[in-house]
């Protein structure tokens, strides 16, 4: 695989099921996980439903995370998706897992990238040289 990034997918169950369905408070220690995880906010979109649970999303320079919960279920489920070697995850996973009060974590990590039979990570954003030079060779 030509690795570009890695997905961690985690499952946090028997977490507070008050600050499952907190809002405000999910969408500001999100955004702080990715401050700790070194990694460049770029939008963050949060939605409550009725009568419980949070859906949020932040967008980074190097992918996303997101998070959805089930408070009556005291279970969140959360993606880490980072590209490049900058940015810690797991920092990401491990904050918001203390933020939750998470008795019982559970984490995979995924390489994402592109299948290949050589396995090398690559650059996630292409320089604009090269760019250039795709472009002037009839490239995308």
């Amino acid at each position: 695989m030509k690795k570009l990034g890695r997905h961690l997918i985690v499952e946090l169950a028997e977490c507070d099921k008050q600050v499952l369905d907190n809002i405000e408070f999910l969408e500001e220690h999100m955004k702080e996980s990715v401050r700790l995880a070194g990694a460049t906010i770029v939008k963050a979109v949060f939605h409550r439903y009725n009568p419980q649970g949070v859906s949020g999303v932040v967008v980074i320079a190097e992918s996303h995370i997101s998070i959805h919960t089930w408070p009556e279920y005291g279970y969140a489920a959360l993606d880490f998706f980072t590209c490049g070697e900058e940015v810690s995850p797991e920092k990401a996973y491990e904050y918001m897992a203390e933020k939750l009060k998470c008795n019982a974590p559970d984490l995979k990590e995924i390489p994402r990238g592109i299948p290949s039979e050589t396995e090398q990570v690559i650059a996630h954003k292409t320089l604009p040289n090269s760019a250039s030079r795709a472009t002037s060779a009839g490239g995308a």
